[in-house]
């Protein structure tokens, strides 16, 4: 990349752009956030005596933006200290600041003549080498940029964000007939690596890749719903995760965008084609446009497809809307063979296969949306993108589908839905059956080692860069070291080898705890060092409730207490281990998941890790060293020998006794459940790498493991003031006996028992108590109360 991107200008501060804004500050990207000057004053402005020409509301709308970005769910800051990283401004003001930025970027109304006009005022104050990117939906990029000079239109590209910023992976890169293939290449890198997006690269037609497909495919579902008398729950239950798609489904997430933004993409794509069947497609229907011109937008009106209304009993239920009479309807229970055969499969391919074989009326209503898409998606191959890769990758990470379009095609079997397809009279294009034709079965291939997919009528080999280590390609490869059912050992390569938690939601359990152990034993032999990393879903959910409230509801104390030896002798085990380790936590990363993240050298983090010891959720507290390593912690933040450490131990008591958890891997180490010196990276396809980089690094500086020293603690005053906090909120009402009780073991835990104020005391002295603390609470049947209601309705029970 030619220059680097320290700072960027973002010129528009709605939703979208304050939310670009806000995800570039959590990369470390200091941002200028202009909009226009306000023409009237609010009342509040009135009041204080401000006139129209006073910075604060010149740049009221800016600044308004900023303040709003603390408030939003989901939030758009990995951190809310990062706002200041956004400096406010005007376009009337402050444009001529761009010279000294290295992104700017437009995202203001989607209107053609308005972002005309602003490209014209933008290459007045445009430094050359600056890139310039329009963050539009669907407007040509070519047409929108005609007017300005060659130099500019070189560095000036679409780059079309989906909401939220932070969130949503899927970047879509639409370069114009001029853009300098090396500013394509240099901005892409930059978004991969710091943005921690997977950018595709789109060609400019209307409505790009991901939006173009997308919204054919919720229209097509549309139509089959209305020609066939369909219910909206009985659609939204086939078109959800029985085919391979988030549980917003169609109409639910219909909602969520927002009718009246629906319909501009959709119309933009049947202004700007001129295919009659195409357009007829995109024309929206007639019950979509009397819902909007009624108001009745989704979410953000409070009434979509579906309405939410309180209950006779004060709950809430959720009505769907009867399109036939345009009235809310009370939903009614969908069921039956297909989706019951979907639901026992496993994995997206199979159970969209197991769905549209099954035969009745819901697999033929699966079967009519899923081959109008795939033969869509075929026929545009080389229209809106140069491959079937983008198009897959866009829809995944656009639309969020477990496969792409092609990877679902070939799941379902590729020459034998080609056969349904022509013998139901579709048209199937000609690309699709001459590779058939050369004895393909399917769009791609594995071979020599890498991943091949169809291209201009070859295949072409899928480069990966080599930041995306990819664990399940590591394990076709033949590099796992050792294996049993909750994980494995495998080799990363350069004498680093990462331990992969795979259990059922990578719970914990004795076949995690006996792998680490057998891994520590493999790696002193034969490696240099050891990540602990997996690529589920979450990287870990806690221990294994299931099997520890069986135990306890059995009495089977001696198997508990133990479980509990086990967990804690191995992580202990894994601390003083004699090669560098790091985790490589994320998302979900509960309990026993930070507990074994915290003997770690370094904890390499995703951004969106959501980490926390949330144990008392369940009537328990951290036993496999969780309040020991904090209370370690608090001990060694008190950094002079006579400071006092009951900050840092209110701190601890504090976080675990209000199981909180934090909103990103930033927030983990502002909170104290990680360290300083522990990282955050933003693209999560890249994290192992980085955290194979960070063993190679303690490798080469010659490590050696950290030792055990005594360490202070609060004792009997310290847990004296953790009670009397405790037990003013249970006197305020806000906690309830039993959450009493379990606060005073846990104070008991972190203060270091009874001992007097300053005494020293080892690891293994807090892991006793520890386990005596837990044991006592299994015993509870509260807690056990606590521990079935949450296997069975998934959320904490306050008893």
């Amino acid at each position: 990349m030619s220059k680097p991107i320290r700072k960027a200008a973002v010129i528009g501060s709605g939703v979208m752009g304050s939310g670009i804004a806000a995800h570039l500050a959590n990369c470390g990207i200091e941002c200028l956030l202009l909009d226009l000057v306000p023409k009237q004053l609010t009342v509040e402005e009135t009041a204080k005596g401000l006139t129209l020409e006073h910075p604060a509301v010149r740049n009221r709308l800016a600044a308004g933006a900023i303040a709003r970005l603390a408030k939003q769910k989901p939030a758009p800051l990995y951190d809310d200290s990062f706002a200041k990283r956004i400096t406010p401004g005007n376009i009337s003001d402050h444009l001529a600041q761009i010279a000294g930025v290295d992104w700017v970027i437009e995202v203001i109304v989607e209107n053609q003549q308005a972002k005309q006009d602003l490209l014209a005022q933008i290459e007045l104050h445009w430094k050359p080498g600056t890139f310039v990117t329009t963050n539009t939906s669907g407007i040509s990029v070519n047409a929108m940029s005609a007017g300005c000079g060659e130099a500019f239109r070189r560095h000036f590209l679409g780059t079309h964000f989906f909401n939220p910023a932070r969130y949503m992976k899927l970047l879509e890169f639409i370069p114009g007939e001029h853009t300098d293939p090396e500013v394509v290449a240099g901005l892409k890198q930059f978004c991969e690596t710091r943005l921690g997006k997977t950018v595709v690269i789109a060609k400019d037609t209307p409505n790009f890749i991901a939006n173009r497909i997308g919204t054919y495919g919720l229209l097509v579902t549309l139509q089959e719903m209305v020609d066939n008398g369909f219910r909206i729950e009985e659609v939204d239950a086939v078109t959800g995760p029985a085919m391979g798609r988030p549980k917003s489904a169609t109409f639910r997430t219909l909602d969520l965008v927002g009718l009246d933004t629906f319909m501009h993409v959709a119309n933009n794509v049947f202004t700007n084609v001129s295919d009659p069947q195409e357009k007829a497609v995109f024309d929206v229907p007639n019950v979509l446009k009397t819902m909007v011109e009624r108001g009745w937008l989704g979410e953000k009106a409070g009434q979509g497809f579906y309405l939410k209304q309180k209950g006779a009993d004060g709950g809430s239920v959720i009505l769907s809307l009867d399109l036939a009479a345009m009235a809310y309807v009370p939903q009614r229970k969908v069921a039956s063979v297909s989706l019951d055969a979907a639901k026992r499969a496993k994995g997206a391919g199979a159970r969209t296969k197991a769905l549209i074989e099954a035969g009745d009326k819901y697999s033929l209503l699966a079967w009519n949306i899923l081959k109008k898409v795939l033969l869509y998606s075929a026929d545009k191959v080389g229209e809106i993108a140069g491959s079937i890769h983008e198009i897959d990758e866009a829809m995944k990470w656009g639309f969020n589908w477990e496969l792409g379009p092609f990877e679902t095609w070939d799941a379902i079997g590729l020459a034998k839905s080609v056969e349904r397809m022509e013998a139901e009279g579709d048209s199937v294009p000609a690309w699709v059956k001459a590779w058939i034709a050369e004895g393909h079965a399917a769009f791609y291939e594995k071979r020599d080692g890498g991943r091949f997919f169809v291209h201009d009528g070859q295949l072409r080999k899928l480069e990966m860069p080599p930041e995306a280590i990819s664990l399940r390609e590591l394990k076709e490869q033949g590099r796992v070291v050792r294996s049993n059912s909750g994980a494995s050992l495998i080799d990363l390569g350069d004498g680093v080898a990462c331990l992969e938690f795979h259990s059922p939601n990578n719970a914990i359990g004795a076949d995690i705890l006996h792998m680490i152990r057998q891994s520590t034993e493999a790696v002193r032999d034969g490696f240099d060092g050891l990540v602990i990393a997996n690529q589920g879903k979450n990287f870990c959910v806690g221990a294994n409730l299931v099997m520890l409230l069986m135990e306890a509801q059995d009495g089977e104390w001696d198997e508990i207490d133990g479980i509990i030896r086990l967990f804690q002798s191995t992580m202990y085990r894994l601390k003083r281990f004699e090669k560098p380790v790091v985790a490589a936590p994320h998302r979900m990363t509960l309990g026993g998941g930070v507990e074994a993240c915290m003997p770690a050298d370094q904890v390499i983090a995703s951004a969106e890790t959501y980490y926390g010891l949330v144990e008392v959720g369940v009537g328990l507290i951290p036993a496999g060293g969780g309040c020991k390593e904090l209370a370690l912690r608090a001990s060694l933040s008190a950094t002079h020998p006579e400071a006092d450490i009951q900050p840092y131990v209110n701190r601890a008591f504090e976080t675990i006794g209000l199981a909180k958890v934090s909103t990103s891997g930033h927030d983990a180490i502002r909170m104290g459940l990680m360290r300083p010196g522990d990282r955050v990276v933003t693209n999560p396809d890249h994290q192992i790498y980085e955290a194979k980089q960070a063993v190679l690094r303690l490798v080469q500086a010659g490590y050696e493991p950290e030792r055990e020293e005594k360490f202070r603690v609060a004792g009997a005053d310290g847990k004296s003031v953790l009670l009397t906090g405790a037990q003013a909120m249970r006197h305020g009402g806000y906690i309830s006996e039993h959450d009493l009780k379990i606060a005073a073991k846990l104070a008991h835990v972190l203060a270091g028992g009874d001992v007097p104020a300053g005494t020293l005391v080892t690891e293994q002295y807090l892991l006793e108590l520890e386990r005596e603390a837990f044991l006592s609470l299994c015993g509870e049947p509260k807690t056990q109360q606590r521990m079935q209601h949450m296997l069975t309705k998934g959320k904490a029970l306050r008893n």
